[in-house]
């Protein structure tokens, strides 16, 4: 995919704000940072106005401009600028492993996965997939434990009724050999 690192016009600056918004959002650590859901909406709106605001300066668009267009005042896009938020610094490093060719890189790691509301990084999923597959494998032995056991168990209750049987022909017998006498 080729990404426009110097926008000209408004199509290219809404797909570099797009590549640097969608590979920001999906780094490691800001998944880490967004799974708060009381904070995810903060982060994202942030995250997309310095996406916003990068893509624009790119561009060669004006403080002033950029505000205008963006609905935020100078001061937040300065901010966010100068990387003196931690959402502008984040987008900011994205473009810089961008420009550096590492965009390839960033969308292998931003390979996610969607499940019951839930985003996780390709290597977090791998990570847990993984843990499961550990906890099957507990369970199943643990299942074929709880089977050799069940069956000893019931190898001593077949035991214990051959012992009850005989101690039960052996006390009728005694009965026997009692009346006898």
């Amino acid at each position: 995919m080729e990404v426009p690192l110097n926008p000209i016009g408004r199509e290219e600056i809404h797909r570099l704000e797009s590549i640097l918004l969608f590979a920001t959002l999906f780094r490691p650590e800001v998944i880490e940072l967004i799974k708060d859901p009381a904070e995810r909406l903060t982060w994202v709106d942030s995250l997309a106005v310095a996406a916003g605001a990068i893509a624009r300066e790119k561009a060669g668009m004006t403080v002033g401009e950029m505000a205008e267009e963006l609905g935020r005042t100078e001061g937040t896009i300065r901010k966010h600028l100068k990387g003196e938020t931690k959402a502008g610094q984040l987008v900011r490093e994205t473009y810089e492993l961008i420009k550096g060719g590492k965009l390839d890189e960033l969308v292998r790691n931003i390979e996610v996965l969607a499940r019951g509301g839930q985003v996780v990084a390709l290597g977090e999923y791998e990570k847990l997939k993984r843990e499961k597959e550990e906890l099957e494998s507990n369970v199943r032995e643990m299942e074929e434990k709880v089977r050799t056991l069940e069956e000893e168990n019931h190898q001593l209750k077949a035991k214990m009724e051959n012992i009850r049987k005989a101690l039960n022909d052996a006390l009728e017998r005694v009965k026997e050999i009692e009346k006898l006498l």
